[in-house]
């Protein structure tokens, strides 16, 4: 479209992001009786599909008319360890039974961003929940397998470095610059649980986004072998949620198209 004699670009680019949840649950009351290594226990929901042993050499459940016996076998040096400035609970029987099963879901599994046009930032917004009624924390990792990427000509959104230039998986930034480009991230805690109580942080050890409300990071890129960052980390507690908010801008230059990667999060239990 010429106009005043001047050539105006307006990309349009669907860009789609596919999120894979998964979850690793290190919890014996999900065991069945079991004589081999692992029980082959199957968590599966119409998202995801989970199969993994018990890590032992068997475990179960035994009872009687007056008895009930949890069995574990085969674990490596459990028991009770303490010293001045320590106590180690080792073993899974140290786990708390009967207050629930560990769990972490997302309130979308898929981000529509539609059609995006230069130096227009759009952010969408999905809601993280874990419940963590036995293990004393847990934490959530973030990952993407790639930049946002054309799905026909691979030309990229870049991972954003925020209006200073410096932002990192690990260093959020100030971002709110139209014409600063890229893909990139924030995490606002609602009910993420502390020793205090309840934090709007969403890592009980990381205040870095708390009252920034412009403040962003990349996410770790895999493809370029970067660890995933934990990007929610709680204590003990059930229906734990977190807000996170992603925003992608786009220049004058972007090759049109539909552009699309994955983001990988993991929930663990600790103990």
């Amino acid at each position: 479209m010429l106009k005043n004699n001047k050539l105006k670009i307006i990309s349009k680019i669907f860009s789609l992001l596919i999120f894979e949840i998964l979850f690793i649950i290190y919890n014996l009351s999900l065991a069945p009786s079991a004589l081999a290594q692992g029980f082959n226990g199957v968590m599966n929901n119409d998202l995801y599909r989970l199969q993994m042993g018990n890590l032992n050499s068997f475990s179960g459940e035994s009872s009687g008319s007056n008895y009930n016996l949890s069995i574990t076998s085969g674990e490596t040096a459990p028991g009770l360890y303490s010293g001045t400035n320590f106590k180690v609970k080792a073993g899974f029987q140290y786990v708390p039974r009967g207050r629930g099963k560990f769990s972490f879901s997302i309130s979308s599994a898929k981000v529509d961003f539609g059609t995006l046009t230069p130096t227009n930032p759009i952010q969408r917004r999905i809601t993280l929940t874990v419940s963590n009624p036995s293990s004393p924390s847990y934490q959530v990792t973030a990952s993407e397998d790639k930049p946002l990427t054309n799905t026909r000509t691979k030309d990229i959104i870049p991972n954003t470095t925020c209006d200073n230039g410096r932002c990192t998986k690990n260093i959020p930034g100030i971002w709110k610059n139209s014409l600063t480009y890229g893909f990139g991230y924030r995490c606002d805690g609602i009910s993420v649980k502390s020793s205090q109580g309840i934090t709007q942080s969403c890592r009980i050890d990381d205040l870095s986004f708390l009252n920034k409300p412009t403040s962003y990071k990349p996410f770790a890129d895999s493809s370029k072998s970067e660890k995933a960052v934990i990007i929610m980390k709680g204590q003990k507690g059930t229906g734990q949620k977190a807000n996170v908010t992603y925003k992608v801008n786009i220049p004058t230059s972007q090759a049109t198209g539909k552009y699309k990667n994955t983001v990988t999060y993991i929930a663990v239990p600790s103990f």
